[in-house]
Order: C-alpha cells, then sequence, then structure tokens
C-alpha cells in the first residue's frame, strides 16, 4: 500500500510543528476557559461570530504567537526542554498518538497510568517530534472506523504485548467467500488489469504516476517506471485478478488500482502463505468517494478465494495497529542538486561547499573481489541470504526462482531496475558477501531546473561476518560494504540513497553519514495477530542497534 515518500529532516520545521501544537492546544485551552467563565450576555450571534474570527486565523500567526509566547502555553525556543514544562497534556498526547515507537516503548517502561504521564512529562520536545508520522498528504487509506471492522490487532490489544499470541485472528471458511465483486458506485466499475497487455500497465504507470504517493509538503511524488512495475507486480506466481482496478464508466479511465503479489513469510517460526499488498492509489479527484475501502475489500476477497488468508503491507500513516515501525534515512550523493529541489536542508553554520566536501565519495570501491553478481552466483548467494535473514523475526523466505527475479532478472528490461552485487574471495572463490539496491525515481513538482531525483534504495544484502556473532566485525564489513554500494550508485548517476533502519542497517547509518529522513514507515497484518517487532529505531525515533535485527522484509 502507500509508502512514505520522505526527505531529510529539517530541524527549524520540527521547531514549527512544535508551534504548531503548542498553538492548537492553547487555543482550545482558551476556548474552553470562555466556555467555563460563560459571559451570560454575550450572544449567539456574536459568540458565533468570534468563533469564526478564531477559525481564520493562519497558521502563519499561530506559530509566530506561540514562539513568541503569546498563547497560553510555553514558548518554543528549546526543542531539548522537557516537555511537561512547555506542552498542555492535550498536546503531548497528541504528538505521542503520532509517534507509535514512542508510545510503545513508554507503555512498555510503565506500570499504570500514572507512570506513564511521568515518563511522558521528563520527555523533551525534540524526543517527542523526532519522526512524527506526517499528516494531510497521505493517500486515503480509509478511516479508523473501517480498520475496527477488519481482522487487524486493535491498538490496546498490541499495547499489551505481553499477552499477544501469534496466529490467526480469524479463520476463514472458503467456502464462504464471495465468488463476485461486491457492487461498485455508480458510474464506475470493476475492471482486473491485464499487465502482460502494453497499453494497461502504461495506464497503471499513468495512475501512480500523478496520484500515487507524495511527501506532505507535496514536493515529491513517487514516479513509478513501467520496467519497475514489470519487476515488482510479476513476482513468481503473480496472478492476474490480484492486479485490481477501477474505471469511470462513462470514459474508460482508470481512476484507481490496488494489487497483492504472492509470497511466503516467516514471522518468527512461523512461515505463513501470504499476499504482499501495495500500490493503493486513488485518483485525487475522487478521493472524496472512498473508493480505498472498497478496494482493500476486493482484493481481500480475490485473496480469500484463492485460498490465501493473511497479507502485509506498509504505510506511512499510522492505522490500527502497526506490528513494527521503521524509519528512513537518506544520504545524499548529488548534494546540490537535492538542495536546489528542497530535499536536502543547508544546515546552519554550514556552507554549500562545506556540504558538497562532505558527500564527496571516492570514485573506485574498496572490497578486494567485489564484482556483479552473475547468474552463477545464484545458488550460493540464495543459501547465503537464507542464512542470513533467518536471524530476522520477520522475513521473505525465497526459493531460487524468486531469488532469481527479485535480484538477478534474467530478462534485462528497457531501464535497469535492480543492482546486485557480489564478494568472491580471491583465494577461495566463495562469495562471502552481497548487496543490492534498487532505482525508484521521484519526481520534482514544480522545480524549473529539475523535474527527478534518481534515488538508490537499498535492498536485500547478507555477510559471512555475521554468523561470527561478533557486533564488532559486523559493523565494521558493512561500513565497507555499504561505502562501495554508495560508490557504486554514484557510478551509475543516483542523486539520493535510501535506506530504513531495517536488518542490520543502524550499524551504518551514522558512519556513512545518512541524514535521518522525516518519514516512517509501518509494518502491517493483515488477518495475523503478532507481538510487536523491533524496527530499528528506540524511543526517540533514531536509529539504534539496540532494536535492529527484527525486519528483515524490504517492500517495495
Amino acid at each position: 500500500m502507500p509508502q512514505e515518500a520522505s526527505k531529510v529532516s529539517d530541524p527549524d520545521a520540527d521547531t514549527k510543528v512544535a508551534a504548531e501544537a503548542v498553538a492548537e492546544s492553547s487555543k482550545q485551552a482558551e476556548a474552553e476557559s470562555a466556555n467555563e467563565s460563560g459571559d451570560e450576555e454575550t450572544g449567539t450571534a456574536e459568540g458565533a461570530e468570534g468563533a469564526a474570527g478564531k477559525k481564520k486565523k493562519s497558521k502563519k500567526n499561530k506559530i509566530k504567537d506561540a514562539l513568541s509566547g503569546k498563547g497560553k502555553a510555553g514558548e518554543v525556543t528549546d526543542l531539548n526542554a522537557p516537555a511537561g514544562g512547555i506542552l498542555p497534556k492535550e498536546a503531548m498526547n497528541m504528538l505521542l498518538a503520532n509517534n507509535p515507537a514512542l508510545a510503545n516503548e513508554l507503555q512498555g517502561k510503565a506500570n499504570n497510568k500514572d507512570d506513564l504521564q511521568k515518563l511522558l512529562q521528563a520527555l523533551n520536545l525534540n524526543e517527542m517530534l523526532t519522526g512524527l508520522a506526517p499528516q494531510g498528504s497521505q493517500k486515503d487509506m480509509a478511516s479508523h472506523a473501517f480498520w475496527k471492522t477488519q481482522p487487524v490487532p486493535s491498538f490496546d490489544e498490541m499495547a499489551n504485548k505481553d499477552n499477544i499470541k501469534d496466529g490467526p485472528i480469524k479463520e476463514i471458511d472458503i467456502e464462504k467467500v464471495d465468488k463476485n465483486p461486491s457492487p461498485m458506485y455508480p458510474g464506475f466499475e470493476w475492471v482486473t488489469m491485464d499487465l502482460e497487455q502494453e497499453k494497461q500497465l502504461e495506464e497503471v504507470y499513468e495512475l501512480l504516476t500523478n496520484h500515487y504517493v507524495e511527501d506532505k509538503d507535496a514536493t515529491f511524488r513517487f514516479k513509478y517506471s513501467p520496467s519497475f512495475l514489470n519487476w515488482a507486480l510479476k513476482a513468481p506466481g503473480w496472478k492476474k485478478e490480484w492486479h485490481v482496478g477501477v474505471r469511470a464508466t462513462a470514459s474508460g479511465k482508470l481512476v484507481a488500482f490496488i494489487s497483492g503479489i504472492p509470497i511466503q513469510m516467516r514471522v518468527r517460526d512461523k512461515v505463513l502463505n501470504c499476499s504482499e499488498v501495495n500500490f493503493l492509489c486513488v485518483h485525487k479527484k475522487l478521493r472524496s468517494k472512498r473508493l480505498a475501502p472498497v478496494l482493500i475489500k476486493e482484493i481481500t476477497r480475490r485473496c480469500y478465494v484463492e485460498g490465501t488468508f493473511q497479507a502485509v503491507y506498509t504505510v506511512g500513516s499510522l492505522l490500527p495497529t502497526p506490528v513494527s515501525t521503521a524509519r528512513y534515512f537518506h544520504r545524499a550523493i548529488n548534494w546540490e542538486k537535492l538542495y536546489d529541489v528542497g530535499f536536502s536542508p543547508l544546515p546552519h553554520g554550514s556552507t554549500k561547499q562545506r556540504q558538497i566536501v562532505r558527500y564527496k565519495l571516492d570514485d573506485t570501491t574498496f572490497t578486494p573481489g567485489l564484482r556483479e553478481m552473475e547468474a552463477k552466483d545464484v545458488d550460493a548467494t540464495l543459501s547465503l541470504l537464507q542464512r542470513y535473514l533467518e536471524r530476522m523475526d520477520m522475513a521473505q523466505v525465497f526459493n531460487k526462482t524468486e531469488f532469481e527475479h527479485w535480484m538477478a532478472p534474467k530478462e534485462k528490461p528497457k531501464e535497469q531496475v535492480v543492482w546486485s552485487y557480489v564478494v568472491e574471495d580471491p583465494d577461495t572463490h566463495k562469495i562471502t558477501d552481497y548487496f543490492s539496491f534498487y532505482n525508484l525515481e521521484s519526481t520534482v513538482i514544480g522545480n524549473k531546473k529539475h523535474d527527478t531525483i534518481k534515488a538508490a534504495y537499498l535492498f536485500y544484502y547478507a555477510t559471512e561476518v555475521a554468523f561470527e556473532k561478533d557486533e564488532v566485525k559486523l559493523k565494521k564489513r558493512l561500513n565497507l560494504l555499504m561505502k562501495d554500494a554508495l560508490i557504486l550508485a554514484k557510478k551509475a548517476d543516483f542523486d539520493v540513497f535510501n535506506a530504513l533502519t531495517l536488518l542490520d542497517n543502524p550499524l551504518f547509518l551514522e558512519e556513512q553519514r545518512f541524514g535521518a529522513g522525516d518519514g516512517s514507515l509501518h509494518y502491517y497484518f493483515y488477518n495475523y495477530r503478532a507481538a510487536p517487532i523491533p524496527g530499528g529505531i528506540n524511543s526517540r525515533n533514531q536509529a539504534s542497534k539496540d532494536h535492529m535485527g527484527g525486519i528483515g522484509l524490504v517492500m517495495l
């Protein structure tokens, strides 16, 4: 489902978020105070006029008032100050609700509600604001009321993590599953997209290009190429029926889409046959039609018909209820371009030239025996990756056909999608290491100088060093491999290298100069309950080696 279009976090923007939160809560406090004191002589019409006047107050003025201390809340000047001395309880609870990683951490430490409030009061603003789920720019993922009707765990259930027993939420009787779709709204009709037809693949491409995930400032939008979609939507075992579209009856125009592909996924010691649901997209002008819940129900029905009763999906926004949350990190390759388009900020006290020098990469790689992966390497590399992923709580279970499709496609597309490299020991000729990344461009909206950002996304990797169970050695090896991955990405003309806090990524993000992004990615199961899985971030939403090793599933 929709991912998160993240960019490098800007501390100044965090201050503005704090100011808005303070201003909003101050406004509520003033309204409550006015209601309590009550001016009996004030007429209804006058009160309504006053309320309307308040509503018209601009965000700019709210921020200004909050920062100058005009509101009832404290002045926001230091993000490291204790939140309890600045934010009212309502504002703190609001921020906590948008930071699931922090909420889970605090709930785990607190014995009761009083303990939770004390821990909350002691946090500083920076801890509460880091990595908040952006609001307002997410795609229509249906309301929380809709998700309450679905077989997904509630927030309360996941809060009691010690009592969670992994397993299906609902038993599905395949004989009782509807064989036909539910009626579509008047003026629209269900279609099954045939992606073997170039024209229909192009239609999906056009819909996603113009209406899929944007960042919270509507500056960037994912740009999935036809080559990428062929790769992503036609994995081994793919089913045409799981490429679901909605057309406008009158024009025949494709206005909505959702997809699923079959995967085997291990959650701790259980292997599930499930669908990986992705690319939920609704035309912007039709968001009010509430097509998202209808699409979700239909892809669910089609999966049930095939005997697939569980699903996994990722979303940038907070829904009931994530099994894990990871954070995006970004490593600039072409910093100047990223700055020009508003992707990377210029830090206080620095200059453009210093930033360019800071992110400069070598021209040649450092690891002896590093080369592109070839067909002859598939068996050895697959074995290495399988053993590596066994260390994770949750991971995809690859067979050879799937591995070849994802890491070493036999048919070369018009545009290269994935890059895979191995390290061959010069003496033994054994494959000791492997890493890969894929290409996903983003459209730059409204920039006269640049129209796209070419982004490399870290995919899967593995190393024999991991089995020595020496974290110092593993960190050293991963930093060497990722340094080379960055150099190879630069040679392939990428502008930025993106990674989540999955796998063992926290071991190299800081040393390789990745910057924290402003987006998080939540992992969800459908019709499956599982105790929370660490996503590589701590209670402050920072990359943490103490919380890594949970997620071994990279979703596109």
